[in-house]
């Protein structure tokens, strides 16, 4: 009605989307207090022990939490659905080293010495995609039209656009802790932190790892060195101490293809580093590879040992390293839910443990197999 262009209409039309269409994120509603408020341990004090009234009573704001969940993603469970809000957020008395350095008298809480643990990245470098319901098709175009000189009152030969998917599907990922009710009652640390710490860790650095890794078989999603299409970069037969030509060679792989935009950096691990250190651009230098401020020819570098330094090339046995290079916004992680515990009580029910199994679906894609490439052979020794 106002003359606006078409195209101008549309780009109007898509911010106004932007602004007030409500993104599904899984979560259902949850404030800041009741997220805090909200206890694994009284969770799974009540599946647990189904028939004590008083531990079910307790528990009632989980449960309720829980079905709301439920609800809102249209699924069913058999424990308890930990909600989104909340997961944004061997262990006995007997074994010391599975727990009972926790029970003193003297202990310094405050103190606790945490296990070491990978660098956990992805969730934050990638796209995430919460809420998911069923099995989801994102479409892709694969190409486009083509122009056509043409004489004086010739027509152009028509062409079309190509089309294709990309696909999610639910995988799931679980883990499992025992601990004693022994520990509950006596440790002086937050064993409620502790737990849902601890299982979160678990999952997140599985999931990490499988962005990367992941074989697309025996259940596993695909990862980045898997998919089909991402740029190879090859040292030799039998593997290849990584150069600067190597790093030169990745971003090529992904400019060819004009997908060198977006959220460009470098994953490796910190064999690679400690190689790329000592190794300079050309001979007598002085200039490395590895830059200062942890950059890698200009760009980001990340550096997480959930790269995998074991890789097998020809005959050089498990020692070779991965060097990933891409936009990293092109990495899509599905989420379908929150974190779905599951107690057990019975497998270890005469010495008192609990077994708690968590277990969360999720799926790994990238939008465009050419936003990424890798080195898969390079050695570090």
């Amino acid at each position: 009605n106002d003359g606006t262009p078409l195209e101008g209409f549309r780009a109007e039309l898509i911010d106004h989307l932007k602004s007030t269409r409500k993104v599904p994120t899984g979560e259902i509603g949850m404030s800041e207090r009741e997220v805090q408020q909200f206890s694994f341990v009284r969770a799974i004090n009540a599946l647990a022990n189904p028939t004590d009234s008083r531990a079910q009573k307790a528990a009632a704001f989980e449960f309720e939490a829980s079905r709301s969940a439920c609800e809102k993603q249209g699924r069913e469970t058999r424990g308890i659905l930990v909600p989104a809000d909340v997961i944004k957020r061997d262990l006995s008395v007997g074994t010391t080293t599975a727990g009972g350095h926790t029970v003193s008298t003297d202990l310094l809480a405050a103190s606790f010495i945490d296990l070491l643990r990978n660098r956990s990245y992805m969730m934050q470098m990638a796209t995430v995609l919460n809420g998911l319901n069923g099995n989801v098709a994102i479409p892709r175009q694969t190409g486009g039209a083509t122009a056509y000189w043409v004489a004086e009152a010739g027509a152009p030969t028509e062409s079309q656009q190509a089309f294709d998917q990309v696909t999610l599907s639910p995988k799931t990922l679980g883990a499992f802790t025992d601990f004693s009710r022994k520990l509950l009652i006596q440790s002086s640390i937050g064993v409620e932190s502790f737990v849902r710490g601890d299982l979160a860790r678990v999952l997140a650095l599985e999931l990490d790892r499988a962005a990367l890794h992941g074989s697309g078989s025996s259940n596993q999603p695909t990862g980045i060195a898997a998919t089909s299409g991402i740029g190879s970069v090859v040292g030799g037969t039998n593997g290849l101490a990584p150069t600067y030509a190597h790093i030169i060679q990745l971003e090529t792989e992904v400019a060819v293809d004009n997908a060198d935009i977006g959220s460009l950096a470098y994953v490796t691990n910190a064999k690679v580093r400690g190689k790329l250190k000592g190794t300079e651009k050309a001979g007598s230098t002085g200039m490395f590879v590895w830059g200062e401020g942890g950059s890698l020819n200009g760009y980001n570098a990340v550096v997480t040992n959930q790269v995998a330094s074991n890789l097998v090339k020809g005959g050089s046995g498990a020692v070779c390293s991965a060097i990933f290079f891409g936009n990293w916004k092109d990495l899509l992680i599905g989420m379908w839910s929150g974190v779905d515990l599951l107690v057990d009580p019975y497998t270890a029910s005469t010495t008192g443990t609990v077994r708690v199994v968590a277990m969360q679906d999720v799926d790994i894609a990238v939008r465009h197999p050419e936003s990424f490439a890798a080195m898969l052979d390079a050695l570090t020794t």
